[in-house]
């Protein structure tokens, strides 16, 4: 790119993010206008006109700046980065507009014709996206997959809106770049820039198109097969009609494998309260937390002895073991031994996976229980599937480095010092490399979520502690969405505010933020 070159008489840098992001904007609006159609089918009528003005909305602003822009050049890294931050941001923003019209159009009778009937509460919790900032942090939450959420009662909201979050967990949870990417990307386009800038390295194929297609094969097929199984269970389980189990598992699969955690019912997975439910989901929640070449290894070759020679994979297995055992030792003091483990098990594997159902009351839990929750919430399970944390490979990176470190003292600086990370041989150099990688997102990451666990403990009442605040924090940070009670349309703004910029900053990890605010001080020029 020549320096100082333009396109449609902006410099040729801000022409190619603007293209690119105009590319995800034109995703988000169909994705809203496929929305607007569930809204007819339900007969929500108010709420199919607030996505289509929200989809018209959307088309508007990504079509000029894509048409505008289209001989932009193909992005590069720093592109990348900034198109990622950016795109992500403004993807909360217009998907924040459903929430924000359907609350203002709907008149207050019709929102309470949502409420069930029987319902202990008066109000429908629609009214609370009257805020802009609360239907921002809902659809923060919704696309990064952090399942934190100002839906007091989530039954309360129309279907149409339930469907949403549902659908923009799914799509995250793959990532709306990498959609983006396998709909309206060519080779030699820059896909494969794109697909980085999304905290994603891993290939299936040579081709990062192909690439991206069979992830979202692979993925859709798990969607249905998940579905099928918790319809199964919500009928054997729960007395639900048919029609309203199918809607309950179509939308609890979407979210348990993206690992987002929204939910169609009052009390997450706890308004169940059922052994076979969870027992159910633990499978499926895992399979969110394994990354997408290690399926398609599977289901290609049949062969699952990769789920144990995968390292990341093998380290989950150990995570979830451990953590279960040690997170059940650690409620005995506060729950009756069944209880203690059925609770540990389903809330470490959500917890690990970054999934954020609820199956117990967390607030009420020790300090310890809280404490290794957010330990998991913080480490998240594998790189290439759909969690967010810090990732199982950056966690083994920076230990064996540690190792290596120690290990290298002893040893004469002429000595060929050489390492294995998986079944990858590196050498002294790539070694440094990869461990300071490592140790550098993993170190802003923690800075980051202890600075926000700080702020917000000065933000929230007198009844919630420092364990209540850190876990907060580190639920929205690893884009989890369980919660100790602190979220909710009534916490401080500020706080709210923090806690989007937090689940941001965790889907991205960190770097593109820091590339998009140095791009908006200094210009992406060296």
């Amino acid at each position: 790119m020549r320096h100082g070159s333009t396109v449609a008489g902006i410099p040729a840098d801000l022409a190619t993010i603007a293209r690119d992001i105009g590319s995800l904007l034109l995703i988000e609006s169909a994705l809203m206008g496929a929305s607007a159609l569930v809204g007819l089918a339900f007969g929500e009528y108010g709420v199919a006109l607030a996505f289509f003005l929200a989809a018209t909305a959307t088309l508007a602003v990504g079509g000029i700046a894509r048409r505008t822009f289209a001989t932009a050049p193909a992005p590069q890294t720093k592109h990348g980065m900034v198109i990622a931050a950016a795109g992500w941001l403004l993807t909360a923003v217009f998907g924040a507009l459903p929430f924000f019209l359907s609350a203002h159009l709907l008149s207050p009778a019709t929102a309470a014709s949502y409420i069930p009937e029987g319902a202990s509460y008066a109000g429908s919790s629609l009214q609370y996206f009257t805020n802009p900032l609360h239907a921002v942090f809902e659809s923060m939450s919704g696309w990064t997959g952090s399942g934190l959420t100002m839906a007091v009662h989530e039954p309360s909201l129309p279907r149409t809106l339930l469907w949403w979050r549902s659908l923009m967990q799914w799509v995250g949870g793959v990532g709306v770049i990498v959609l983006t990417v396998s709909i309206l990307s060519r080779p030699g386009s820059g896909s494969y820039t794109l697909y980085r800038s999304e905290a994603r390295e891993e290939r299936i194929h040579p081709s990062i198109v192909s690439t991206v297609r069979t992830v979202w094969k692979i993925f859709v097929g798990y969607t249905i097969l998940a579905i099928i199984v918790l319809f199964g269970a919500l009928l054997v389980s729960e007395p639900l009609a048919p029609a309203e189990a199918a809607w309950q598992a179509l939308n609890h699969a979407m979210t348990s494998l993206a690992t987002g955690g929204f939910s169609v019912t009052d009390n997450s997975i706890a308004t169940y309260d059922s052994p076979l439910v969870e027992t159910v989901l633990l499978p499926i929640m895992t399979l969110g937390a394994i990354a997408f070449p290690i399926h398609y290894a599977i289901l290609k070759n049949r062969d699952f002895r990769a789920l144990l020679a995968d390292l990341q994979t093998r380290w989950l297995f150990v995570l979830l073991g451990v953590g279960i055992v040690v997170l059940t030792l650690q409620n005995f003091q506060t729950f009756a031994p069944l209880l203690s483990l059925r609770d540990s098990a389903f809330q470490f594997v959500s917890a690990l996976s970054c999934t954020g159902f609820q199956s117990s009351p967390i607030g009420q839990w020790s300090a310890g229980g809280k404490l290794i929750m957010s330990s998991a919430m913080v480490l998240g399970g594998a790189a290439g599937s759909t969690v967010g944390g810090i990732k199982i490979i950056r966690g083994y990176t920076i230990v064996r480095g540690i190792r290596w470190q120690f290990s290298r003292v002893f040893l004469p600086v002429s000595a060929v010092v050489t390492t294995h990370i998986g079944d990858r041989k590196l050498d002294r150099e790539e070694m440094e490399q990869e461990f300071s990688e490592a140790a550098i997102v993993s170190l802003l990451w923690v800075l980051i979520l202890i600075g926000g666990s700080i702020i917000l403990s000065n933000l929230v009442g007198p009844g919630f502690s420092y364990a209540d605040t850190l876990f907060e924090v580190a639920s929205a940070q690893g884009n989890v969405g369980l919660s100790t009670g602190i979220t909710g349309p009534s916490m401080n703004p500020i706080a709210e505010g923090m806690l989007v910029i937090n689940m941001w900053i965790g889907r991205l990890e960190i770097i593109p933020i820091l590339v998009f605010l140095r791009s908006l001080i200094y210009g992406l020029n060296p």
